[in-house]
C-alpha cells in the first residue's frame, strides 16, 4: 500500500542536531517530510498556523527538544497536550537531558515518549531507526483532519 510521506515536526535549536536528525531520517529510508522550527514560540506559531506558518501541514509526529530559547520545551509540550486540536499528535521528547526531574515533568505533561540523545553517530542513527519502526510500523497513529487514517500491515502473530 502506498502512503503519503509522514510529516514530522522537529523542534530543535541546535543546527548540528537538526542536521543529524535529518540525515538519520533519510538513512533509515522513512518516506517523510520534515519541518524544522528553532524555538518554542515558532513551534506554537507553526502548530496553530499563525504568521508565518499559515499553510503549515499538521504533523503526524513531533520531535521536541526541551532546551529551547524563547519558550522552553516543557511549555511547548504543556501547550500541545492541553490543546483540544493538538493533543492527539504524538510528541517524542528528544533531548540531551537525562535529569530525572525533566523526565518526570515530560511524562506529567503527557509526552508520548522520552528519548535521551545518545552520543555518537551510529547510536543516534539506531535510535531514529527504532523510532521509525515503532511509530510508523507498529503503533497505530491517530487520524487527523488533514491526514487520512492509515493502516499498517503487520506480520502475522
Amino acid at each position: 500500500m502506498n502512503h503519503p510521506p509522514i510529516h514530522i515536526l522537529l523542534i530543535e535549536d541546535n543546527p548540528g542536531d537538526v542536521l543529524l536528525t535529518r540525515e538519520a531520517l533519510t538513512e533509515c529510508a522513512l518516506a517523510h517530510e520534515l519541518s524544522v522550527v528553532r524555538d518554542g514560540e515558532e513551534a506554537m506559531a507553526f502548530l496553530h498556523r499563525k504568521e508565518p506558518h499559515q499553510t503549515a501541514r499538521r504533523p503526524d509526529l513531533i520531535l521536541l527538544d526541551l532546551n529551547l530559547p524563547r519558550c522552553d520545551g516543557k511549555q511547548v509540550l504543556g501547550d500541545i497536550k492541553s490543546s483540544p486540536t493538538l493533543k492527539s499528535i504524538p510528541v517524542v521528547v528528544l533531548t540531551s537531558s537525562a535529569y530525572p526531574e525533566d523526565i518526570r515533568t515530560a511524562y506529567d505533561l503527557h509526552a508520548n515518549c522520552y528519548l535521551t540523545k545518545p552520543t555518537g553517530l551510529e547510536p543516534f542513527f539506531r535510535m531514529i531507526e527504532s523510532l521509525r519502526d515503532f511509530w510508523f510500523n507498529w503503533a497505530t497513529m491517530p487520524p487527523t483532519d488533514s491526514n487520512p487514517p492509515s493502516s499498517h500491515e503487520r506480520p502475522p502473530t
